[in-house]
């Protein structure tokens, strides 16, 4: 028998935090948030296995997240938490030699749970049967109340004494945890302690720890980069890398063509599976050049008839999702298409913006560009259009520390 897991709850969507990523595979010091949680987890001697539980959307986020870790594969959550951590603790009953006899519990967008931290709980389970870190509210606490037009006013003061703020991991032994987890499912409460707490568990308190903070806005975001900073944590150096990509597709009846994410009025459209977006597939057969993950069609197949008429922003916002994944980010891109008709010109600015929008880049990183072949070639006889991008993108060029002895 497994004696213990952390199990990783990651497959939330974050609508609070924003971006054109879940929050915990946004970048975070050139690796995705998940990963540090995990590298702690999986870099403690007395936790043997590991699993995340991940949104199913979210697999090729998770594989660029988790790759080269020694991870058990990672199980589908549900539609909110409460669910998932279920979910989590069923599938670790298939392990081979049957559920671990201990589970920590712990959300993968707090990246820094340290190693003191870990043993704290870990020992605490020896006497009890959870377990939850956790510090002592001392702020005075003033519950609100609605002003004269609507606004929040200051209401009664709440007595502070025994409060305290939970944090994960939250550990427990599995049967008991699973065994509550099951027969309170469909209650929506707030985290594990509670659902132990329903069932009647003793759940003891352990010292909390003020860096295992969880990432909930753009500013924790910061402020955990700000820690990575700090002297004495390992430093990742970052390389620059280009990738290119060319597309071409050959005009067919319509009334509009797609370039960079903007339908263009033109007498004829453009032949394709999806919506023949040259400069978008160009751009992102750049993107996934620039990470050496193949080309277009073997992530699109033209085959495959889910990507009938797709809307190509979608093929852009997966290879920008990889590289993000990977702890990467785009420098700045440039798009060239090549046409004698339609004009271009009109239209560039809101190109520019469109792509800036897909990608979540700053709109001066964004170029677009048009050209003619002085009436040469396929282009000069307009029987289609062509593009070309090339795009700049900065990677990490090695992994994190995993210690953290917090």
């Amino acid at each position: 028998m497994t004696d213990t897991v952390a199990l990783v709850v990651a497959a939330g969507r974050g609508h609070r935090f924003g971006g054109p990523l879940p929050k915990q595979y946004q970048s975070l010091a050139g690796v995705p948030l998940l990963r540090h949680c995990l590298l702690r987890l999986a870099g403690h001697p007395r936790i043997e296995a590991v699993r995340v539980v991940i949104h199913p959307d979210d697999r090729p986020l998770y594989d660029e997240a988790a790759a080269g870790l020694d991870l058990l594969p990672p199980c589908a959550g549900g539609g909110e938490r409460q669910d998932s951590v279920r979910l989590g603790l069923e599938s670790l009953k298939t392990l081979d030699g049957g559920a671990p006899r201990r589970v920590l519990i712990h959300d993968g967008a707090r990246p820094f749970p340290g190693r003191a931290l870990l043993d704290r709980l870990l020992d605490a389970l020896d006497g009890h049967e959870g377990a939850i870190p956790a510090l002592p509210v001392t702020d005075t606490l003033k519950r609100g109340r609605a002003g004269p037009a609507g606004e929040a006013v200051c209401g009664e003061t709440v007595p502070r004494d025994g409060l305290w703020r939970a944090q994960t991991p939250q550990a427990f032994g599995f049967a008991a945890i699973e065994a509550a987890h099951r027969a309170t499912a469909g209650q929506a409460l707030t985290d594990d302690a509670a659902i132990a707490e329903r069932a009647g568990l003793t759940v003891a308190l352990v010292a909390g720890d003020e860096e295992n903070f969880k990432v909930t806005t753009q500013d924790d975001l910061e402020r955990a980069a700000r820690r990575l900073a700090e002297p004495g944590e390992a430093q990742i150096r970052r390389e620059t890398r280009s990738g290119n990509g060319f597309d071409v597709h050959r005009f067919g009846p319509g009334d509009h063509v797609m370039l960079c994410g903007v339908p263009v009025a033109h007498g004829q459209g453009l032949l394709g599976h999806s919506d023949a977006d040259v400069g978008l597939h160009s751009l992102t057969d750049a993107l996934l050049g620039a990470i050496g993950a193949g080309d277009i069609g073997q992530h699109f197949p033209p085959t495959d008839p889910k990507w009938k008429g797709a809307d190509s922003a979608a093929f852009l916002a997966h290879a920008a999702g990889l590289l993000a994944a990977r702890g990467g980010r785009v420098v700045n891109l440039d798009v060239t298409l090549i046409c004698e008709r339609p004009k271009v010109g009109p239209h560039r600015e809101a190109m520019r913006r469109r792509i800036a929008e897909i990608l979540g880049l700053a709109l001066e990183r964004v170029s677009v560009k048009a050209t003619t072949t002085e009436g040469l070639g396929f282009t000069g006889r307009r029987e289609g259009i062509a593009a070309q991008a090339t795009v700049s993108v900065e990677l990490p060029s090695e992994g994190i520390p995993t210690d953290g002895a917090s």
